[in-house]
């Protein structure tokens, strides 16, 4: 069982942690076996985390595409299931520029582009909800089963069960990052700018594409 916090658009690192717990073989399957999944639903909003941003590869560099998400009184203490998406400030049309900027010369950008974008564009209320529907989205393009389920309690890192494995802020912007590449993958700009590892998984999928998985290990 793996746990981990919820995140938009994920960085390959979070994606590997997860294609650890499935098991293929490629050419012939010998087992198929869906990753057990747990995602954080009890924890308090955190700022400055995956929770509600993404770094993508831009023509001027790494750049972070940030969600909105409402401020009331006692946002600070509402678990993250609840944390709703500011919806009325204009801030989805300037992300899709941004993405569409970074990404419109990759291989399988076209491909993939409509049906992301339906994403983001059905506007649900809480970012947790839109969070999980990109995670399963991501999940199935790159080709990986998890069975998805959610905390019902908080517990403190080390308060888990033994056969949890247990990532919640492992995975974060400030600290390393705990992906490792076989090779360096495709990118736009790397010419200009050298690889950039660990970025959003959009990075990955729109150069990579179906080829997406065997890229990635921890």
């Amino acid at each position: 069982m793996l746990l981990l916090e919820t995140a938009f658009m994920p960085p390959v690192s979070y994606f590997a942690a997860i294609a650890e717990e499935f098991t293929l073989s490629y050419g012939r399957v010998v087992s198929l076996v869906p990753a057990r999944l747990r995602l954080e639903a009890c924890e308090n909003y955190q700022k400055q985390s995956y929770r509600n941003r993404c770094r993508i590869y831009a023509a001027g560099g790494v750049e972070n595409l940030t969600i909105p998400v409402v401020h009331e009184r006692g946002t600070s203490s509402l678990p993250i299931r609840e944390i709703k998406v500011d919806w009325d400030r204009d801030w989805l049309p300037r992300m899709e520029r941004a993405i569409v900027s970074a990404y419109e010369s990759s291989p399988y950008f076209e491909y993939y582009k409509d049906s992301l974008f339906a994403i983001l564009e059905a506007r649900p209320e809480r970012l947790f909800d839109l969070n999980l529907s990109l995670l399963r989205y991501f999940l199935e393009k790159m080709g990986i089963a998890a069975d998805i389920d959610f905390t019902t309690v908080y517990e403190r890192t080390g308060e888990t069960a033994p056969d949890v494995r247990d990532l919640r802020g492992i995975i974060h912007p400030k600290r390393p990052s705990i992906l490792q590449m076989e090779k360096p993958y495709w990118q736009v700009f790397a010419a200009k700018y050298g690889f950039k590892s660990d970025l959003s998984i959009m990075d990955l999928l729109f150069n990579e594409g179906p080829d997406s998985l065997s890229c990635i290990k921890i």
